[in-house]
């Protein structure tokens, strides 16, 4: 790690921070809430199937729109800079 740089520590804590959360079981998340971990669980295998169907819908579209945005802004970050 670079000593120079004031935020390398602190972009290393993020950065651990989100393994950690990324690495967390997802059936942590998914007990949550009793009344939706019981309904899914009563349903059929059908009904599971479109949960998470619907739960990836809702899921990749805006995260690809929102790399779609940030690609865009990075690529023309320095379109209106004034030349020297």
């Amino acid at each position: 790690m670079d000593a120079t740089k004031p935020g390398a520590a602190a972009t290393l804590a993020r950065a651990v921070a989100a393994l950690l959360a990324l690495a967390s079981p997802a059936a942590l998340y998914a007990q949550s809430c009793a009344m939706c971990y019981q309904s899914a669980a009563a349903s059929g295998s059908r009904s599971i199937h479109a949960l998470k169907m619907g739960i990836l819908v809702l899921i990749f579209p805006p995260a690809l729109i929102s790399i779609g945005i940030a690609f865009v802004a990075y690529r023309r970050r320095n379109l209106y800079n004034e030349q020297p």
